[in-house]
């Protein structure tokens, strides 16, 4: 799959789950609940974005997408 085939705001809301997951990762986090809230916020949009209806492959191109969003970072994504 190529790259170009996420809208931006799903790869941004990629980047920023991911950040959340590795701030709360972080041995002496602080904000613990908010950084929960967060990634549950953020899931959830992930998992209901309109981008899924449009694909033939939903857990192949999830799979990408988390490459991407790990790869690129939100500034280059899209």
């Amino acid at each position: 799959m190529d790259s170009t085939d996420f809208p931006n705001d799903l790869v941004q809301m990629q980047h920023a789950w991911n950040a959340a997951y590795e701030a709360l990762a972080e041995p002496w986090s602080r904000d613990t609940t908010v950084l929960r809230r967060r990634l549950l916020l953020l899931s959830v949009r992930l998992r209901w974005h309109p981008h899924w209806k449009s694909v033939p492959s939903v857990p192949t191109a999830r799979t990408e997408l988390r490459r991407l969003a790990r790869t690129r970072g939100p500034a280059r994504a899209g």
